[in-house]
């Protein structure tokens, strides 16, 4: 899942590397950043034209693609079911590269890993960059959807009480002290508090297995774990995290509060974390 950069050099040439940076604030900073210097080989993956489908309506800030429009997407990056993918940003943890492995565990890839540290890791370690951009060669993609990792806002609803919500934004936002971008302030009633960055080192390099099992030893492993943040980018390092810490029941709300806060009648907390 987590792969070095000494890893993916020894690598060029057998893996399928995305580059996936992005900026929330700025939507074409990411490309531009591409064009400027990538790694060798490395296709762009848009977090907001092609990781997110705004033609939908009521599924929060950044709709999941359907799995057929997602599955095209990749197919025409020239990945396949079983293609070997590393993929990085520019953020430590890399929220939207984890968005891109997570869309690729759904429809049935198990060979995706993010790069640790992202390209400054990469830079860091002496390894080259190159603004040549090379067109790949389509593929075919046939995805076997992992229905299991995903819930909707009406499925959440009906399991409040039953499993285990994690709330992956900032402790400002679940608390409702501030919201910047979405209709209410607060987080899903019973939900508890992990901030995505606390999966990761001081160095913004990702923890151990054994550090994340540690870090979500409050969590109980007999139910549900059901991840959300604000439009389900930064829900993905999480998910990504407590499948490495071993826990099997693990969903994406991708919605997540973009969504649930925009939905009449849907109950809304604040306050202090409860954990």
């Amino acid at each position: 899942m987590i792969v070095t950069p000494k890893w993916l050099y020894d690598r060029l040439g057998e893996v399928i590397v995305l580059d996936a940076r992005f900026d929330l604030f700025d939507e074409k900073k990411g490309k531009q950043a591409y064009h400027a210097e990538h790694l060798p080989g490395a296709l762009f993956i848009d977090m907001a034209e092609e990781m997110a489908d705004k033609r939908i309506q009521g599924a929060g800030r950044h709709p999941l693609p359907s799995p057929k429009d997602m599955a095209q997407m990749f197919a025409k990056k020239g990945i396949s079911k079983d293609s070997k993918v590393v993929i990085y940003d520019d953020q430590n943890g890399g929220i939207a590269a984890a968005r891109a492995w997570w869309m690729l565990e759904f429809l049935g890839n198990n060979n995706a890993a993010i790069l640790d540290g992202g390209i400054q890791a990469w830079k860091n370690s002496g390894y080259p960059t190159t603004d040549e951009v090379k067109p790949p060669d389509e593929a075919r993609f046939d995805p076997h959807v992992k229905e299991d990792w995903l819930v909707t806002a009406e499925q959440v609803k009906n399991k409040l009480g039953s499993a285990v919500l994690v709330d992956s934004r900032s402790r400002e936002r679940y608390q409702g002290e501030q919201e910047p971008l979405d209709p209410k302030a607060g987080h899903i009633p019973g939900a508890l508090n992990f901030p995505w960055g606390g999966v990761l080192r001081q160095d913004g390099n990702w923890k151990t297995a054994e550090e994340l099992v540690q870090h979500f030893a409050a969590l109980p492993r007999d139910r549900e774990v059901i991840v959300y943040c604000g439009s389900g980018i930064s829900a993905c390092p999480n998910v990504l995290a407590l499948k490495r810490a071993g826990f099997k029941q693990v969903t994406l709300y991708a919605g997540s509060w973009s969504d649930w806060s925009s939905r009449s009648g849907y109950p809304v907390e604040t306050g202090h974390p409860s954990q």
